[in-house]
């Protein structure tokens, strides 16, 4: 049986830096997921006997020692972790038991989720990515770039906390309001801001797929369609939980996909994954410049899996759902092929 792990915690500081929980811990999508698998006769367990189509935390464990038990004694084997992951999680003392796991090994999220890492280990091998310049708390704020400029913090979550500033006083006023919060932690970075197209690119693990039918072997990562981001506010791409996706997203089509551009970013994606050693899709937000060629700006090791498998959440499509529906899967068989890359720590 399956239990979807959801985030009870904040995770903890690492070198000064906080990344922020979202309001209910990934719960939504959480339940999203086990509500799709158990409507397609995957045998799911769920912390109450008779689940409540509308109560989240009836579909869901905590991803605590506690929480992770808990489904153990209620007969799961394999976790979703549908949640935030850092070295010495919760999770990790039960890698040694006949378990298996969809998510990402906690020890490789715990350094990649530092954006500022990413980018260095992205750039020094050759992938592009903005012109970037890292900010601390306490220090003399002397930029002398070209503004606009945006502000992001170095472990954020999707695009909360982040933006565009278009004058050196708005940028000092930003940067004195985000570590005056502290909800980011002691240092965020600024980053190029790149005047053309969006996208955002779901790159999947290597592994055995189903697509049209058919069995499909990749034996590197390889990328979903593209999908287009639009209706920006202020130049930056609203949260998912403030706009739904599909209000503002796209697949690309079929010329623009086979363009040189998109072909070029998706094989620098497909190369990013395997730097980072993927076992889950990770989500790769991209910008074109100019002169329309393509940086990667943010790389999300935990891409949301909210998905329409609710009456209430009939819009509640994610990125990477969307983007599966450039291959033919719906929901389920975005969920199934996740699924079919399980793994144990035991290997």
């Amino acid at each position: 049986m399956i239990a979807i792990l959801y985030q009870k915690n904040l995770p903890p500081i690492r070198d000064g830096i906080q990344k922020p929980m979202k309001p209910g811990g990934y719960s939504d999508s959480g339940a999203d997921i086990a509500c799709e698998l158990h409507n397609n006769n995957i045998k799911i367990s769920t912390p109450v006997d008779n689940p409540s189509i509308e109560n989240n935390l009836d579909w869901v464990f905590p991803d605590t020692e506690e929480g992770i038990q808990n489904a153990i004694n209620k007969g799961a084997t394999v976790f979703w972790l549908n949640t935030v992951l850092y070295k010495t999680h919760p999770i990790e003392k039960f890698f040694n038991l006949n378990n298996y796991f969809v998510g990402q090994l906690p020890s490789v999220v715990d350094i990649y989720d530092d954006k500022w890492t990413t980018n260095k280990l992205l750039k020094e091998n050759g992938i592009l990515i903005p012109e970037t310049t890292l900010i601390t708390e306490g220090d003399t704020i002397n930029y002398k770039g070209d503004f606009p400029i945006v502000v992001k913090p170095i472990r954020g979550r999707g695009s909360q906390g982040v933006s565009l500033v278009k004058n050196e006083k708005e940028l000092n006023a930003k940067l004195s309001s985000l570590f005056l919060s502290k909800q980011y932690g002691t240092s965020v970075y600024l980053e190029q801001f790149l005047s053309g197209q969006e996208i955002t690119i779901t790159v999947m693990p290597s592994g055995s797929y189903i697509i049209n039918n058919n069995k499909k072997q990749f034996t590197t990562a390889w990328c979903l369609p593209p999908v287009k981001r639009f209706n920006h506010q202020n130049g930056i791409a609203p949260y998912n939980g403030t706009v739904a996706v599909i209000k503002n997203s796209a697949l690309l089509d079929n010329s623009e996909r086979n363009s040189n551009q998109i072909i070029a970013v998706c094989k620098q994606c497909e190369k990013a994954a395997e730097l980072l050693h993927i076992k889950a899709p990770i989500r790769i937000d991209c910008r074109a410049d100019e002169k329309g060629n393509y940086y990667l700006f943010d790389v999300n090791m935990k891409p949301n899996m909210t998905g329409p498998s609710r009456p209430q959440r009939k819009n509640q499509d994610s990125l990477s759902s969307l983007a599966a529906r450039g291959i033919g899967w719906n929901y389920f068989d975005l969920l199934k092929n996740m699924l079919n890359q399980k793994w144990t720590a035991n290997l």
